[in-house]
């Protein structure tokens, strides 16, 4: 008689969060983990550190008496308005150098040029040119947004797989056919990472240009702070940027996700 061996099931497969759910965790744990480092290094004693106990309530006096919520709204408009100026004409621009040639050598040299002086070398002249008003500081903000997005969007019309236009020809589409079709689809991964690469320039560029005989504003804030050696306030205005920045950036990679639904992604 065969002697029957029993096996014990096999163990159920362990059940993982959704990945979405699973990025938010993470994302949770590593601001946790970065507050309790924070924490640690001030309780260590590091001269001039803040707690974050100190910057919160730094900022739950600058949001009672007001002048937070006016500071963000300054410099939120500023970005924004710089941000979108600089990316409506990098598109087209970039659209312009990569689909035709005589463009791209006329426009590129001018692009390049620029690329290399940094948007806060622009300040004095911008001064000079236009005075103190809102114009000079939208126009450093613009000026980091455009030269970071045109690149980028001028690269992605640039790599679109020649395969996919000759099949759109031989089908008998014509040029304004396959640019709306397939040019632009193509390349809107690479304006979105312009645009954020854009973002992110035109946030880096709000402190200097706020320089520019600024009343309010987070840029302004902070160099008012440092005057004083007010480290929660600058710890405010450095966490504020942060947050709006990153919140500016998360909206971005919902548009790209709503628009390159058809890209495979890992």
């Amino acid at each position: 008689m065969t002697a029957v061996t029993v096996t014990d099931p096999p163990p159920a497969p362990r059940r993982r969060l959704p990945r979405p759910r699973r990025a938010l965790v993470l994302n949770a744990a590593a601001v946790v983990a970065g507050l309790a480092a924070w924490s640690g290094l001030s309780l260590a004693g590091i001269q001039g550190l803040s707690s974050p106990a100190d910057v919160a309530a730094r900022a739950a006096e600058l949001v009672s008496d007001g002048t937070l919520p006016a500071d963000l709204l300054a410099s939120l408009r500023r970005v924004f308005t710089g941000f979108a100026l600089g990316t409506a004409l990098a598109v087209p621009v970039g659209f312009l150098m990569g689909w035709y040639a005589t463009a791209r050598a006329l426009i590129e040299p001018y692009v390049q040029f620029f690329r290399t002086i940094p948007p806060l070398a622009i300040i004095p002249l911008a001064i000079v040119l236009m005075g103190i008003g809102e114009t000079p500081k939208v126009f450093v903000i613009f000026l980091a947004a455009f030269l970071s997005s045109v690149v980028s969007t001028f690269q992605g019309v640039l790599d679109v797989d020649r395969t996919l236009i000759n099949a759109a020809r031989v089908l008998g589409a014509g040029d304004r056919t396959i640019f709306m079709k397939v040019i632009v689809p193509a390349s809107t991964p690479f304006i979105i990472v312009g645009m954020r690469i854009g973002l992110g320039a035109a946030w880096g560029t709000l402190v200097a240009a706020e320089l520019i005989a600024a009343q309010e504003g987070l840029g302004y804030r902070m160099q008012q702070a440092q005057l004083y050696y007010d480290l929660p306030t600058i710890f405010v205005g450095l966490i504020s940027i942060g947050v709006l920045g990153l919140v500016m950036d998360r909206l971005l990679l919902l548009a790209e996700r709503r628009l390159t639904g058809w890209q495979e992604r890992r």
